[in-house]
C-alpha cells in the first residue's frame, strides 16, 4: 500500500505547487490517514520541500496508533509530550527552505497558528482549504473494499438482531447489543452512535435511544453502521413490531420506499446532486410531507461517515464514477413516529451495473 499512499501525497503536492506552496501540513485526523494510511494519535504529517514526515509528540510506542502507518514514511516524535506537532512542523518545513506552508485553516485553531509564526517568522502560511477532502471523494476499489466489507458487517448485526426478541426490550438496550454484535463480526467499531428509534421516535433521524421500551405495533428504526479498517458505511431499516402494519405505517412506508428508489436510480455518473435529492424528495414533498423531511437526503461516506458529496436542494457539483454515498429519505410525524430507509451505495456507470448497493438487507415491511 505504500504506493498507494505515496501516489496521494504526490497529488497533493501537484496541488500545492500549483497554488504557489512548495510545503503543506496536513493536521486533519482524517485526512492524515488517507496520506499516511495510519498515525500516531495526533500526528501531523509535513508534505516538506525535501522530506515527508510524520511528526507526533511523545514517544510514538506510547501513544495509540490509528490504521498501519506508511513504512516509507519517516517518522519523528518530539522528545516530550507536550509539544504541538503542528508548531514542530513548521520549524522543520522552514528548516527544509521551503518559504509558504500551506496549512489546513479549516482545522488549525488561531493559536496554533500563531504559534507556528512565532517559530518560523519567515514561512508564509497559506490556506490548503479543503484540497485533501475533494482528493477523498472518488474511492479507489481498495477503499471501497472496505466499505463493502463494513456494510456486510452492518448487515449481519441487524440481521441477526431481528431474529431475536424485542417486545419490553429498551431502545438503548437494542442499540447497545447492536454496536457490540458489529465488533464480534470484525468492525473496528460503530460507525456512528447507532440509533434505535420505537413509537413516536421512529424515523426521527439522528434520535438518540431513550429507556422507552419496544411495545406491540409500534414502527421500529435502526440506523447502524460498522467501521471496517477506517472505513464508515450505513444502513438504516424500518419494522412494524409484533403485529400485522396499520394502513397508515403502510402508507407512509410505501411511500418513503418508493423516494428512497427514486434517489437510488438517479445516482449515475454525471448527476447533480441537487437533482439526486429532488428525485427523493420529489414524491414526499407532492404527498405534503414537505415539513417533515430532513435537510438532505443522502451524503458520502469514507473515513469519515459524512463527507462529500452532499445530496440536498442547494448542492453543488456531480457526481462522479466510484463516489459512495448514502440514500436516506425518511419522514417522521410528531408523536406518531415515521419511517426511515437508507443505504449506501457507489456509483457505478450503467455499462458497469448502475449503482452497486452495498447495505443488502431487505427493504420489505417485516412485521417482526
Amino acid at each position: 500500500m505504500s504506493e498507494v499512499y505515496a501516489a496521494r501525497r504526490t497529488r497533493l503536492r501537484e496541488r500545492c505547487n500549483a497554488g504557489g506552496s512548495a510545503a503543506a501540513l496536513v493536521s486533519r485526523p482524517a485526512n492524515v490517514r488517507y496520506l499516511a494510511g495510519g498515525a500516531p494519535h495526533g500526528a501531523v504529517l509535513l508534505l516538506g520541500k525535501t522530506e515527508d514526515l510524520l511528526v507526533c509528540s511523545g514517544p510514538p510506542d506510547e501513544r495509540p496508533t490509528e490504521g498501519r502507518p506508511d513504512e516509507s514514511l519517516p517518522l519523528r516524535a518530539l522528545p516530550g509530550p507536550g509539544g504541538d506537532p503542528a508548531v514542530a512542523a513548521s520549524r522543520l518545513a522552514a528548516a527544509q527552505g521551503a518559504e509558504s506552508l500551506a496549512t489546513e485553516d479549516h482545522h488549525l485553531t488561531v493559536a496554533r497558528q500563531r504559534a507556528m509564526r512565532s517559530v518560523a517568522p519567515g514561512l508564509r502560511l497559506t490556506d490548503l482549504g479543503q484540497a485533501v477532502e475533494q482528493l477523498r471523494v472518488v474511492k479507489d476499489e481498495e477503499e471501497i473494499s472496505c466499505l463493502r466489507i463494513g456494510a456486510e458487517i452492518a448487515d449481519q448485526a441487524l440481521g441477526e438482531l431481528l431474529e431475536s426478541i424485542l417486545v419490553g426490550r429498551t431502545e438503548r438496550h437494542l442499540a447497545l447489543e447492536l454496536e457490540r454484535r458489529l465488533v464480534d463480526h470484525g468492525a473496528d467499531g460503530p460507525a456512528f452512535p447507532t440509533s434505535v428509534g420505537t413509537g413516536p421516535n421512529s424515523g426521527r433521524r439522528g434520535h438518540r435511544p431513550t429507556d422507552r421500551r419496544v411495545e406491540e405495533g409500534d414502527f421500529l428504526s435502526v440506523c447502524l453502521g460498522a467501521t471496517y479498517r477506517g472505513y464508515r458505511c450505513e444502513i438504516g431499516r424500518t419494522f412494524v413490531i409484533g403485529t400485522s402494519p396499520a394502513d397508515w405505517q403502510i402508507e407512509l412506508y410505501d411511500l418513503v420506499f418508493s423516494a428512497q428508489r427514486a434517489g437510488r436510480e438517479a445516482l449515475v455518473p454525471g448527476a447533480a446532486c441537487r437533482d439526486v435529492d429532488r428525485a427523493a424528495r420529489q414524491a414526499l414533498d407532492s404527498a405534503g410531507y414537505a415539513e417533515n423531511l430532513p435537510a438532505l437526503t443522502g451524503h458520502g461516506v469514507g473515513l469519515e461517515i459524512d463527507e462529500d458529496p452532499q445530496l440536498a436542494p442547494a448542492a453543488m457539483g456531480k457526481l462522479d464514477a466510484c463516489v459512495p454515498v448514502t440514500v436516506e429519505p425518511g419522514v417522521h410525524l410528531p408523536g406518531r413516529g415515521g419511517v426511515r430507509i437508507d443505504d449506501t451505495l457507489v456509483v457505478r456507470p450503467e455499462a458497469d451495473g448502475g449503482p452497486e448497493l452495498l447495505t443488502i438487507t431487505t427493504k420489505e415491511l417485516l412485521a417482526l
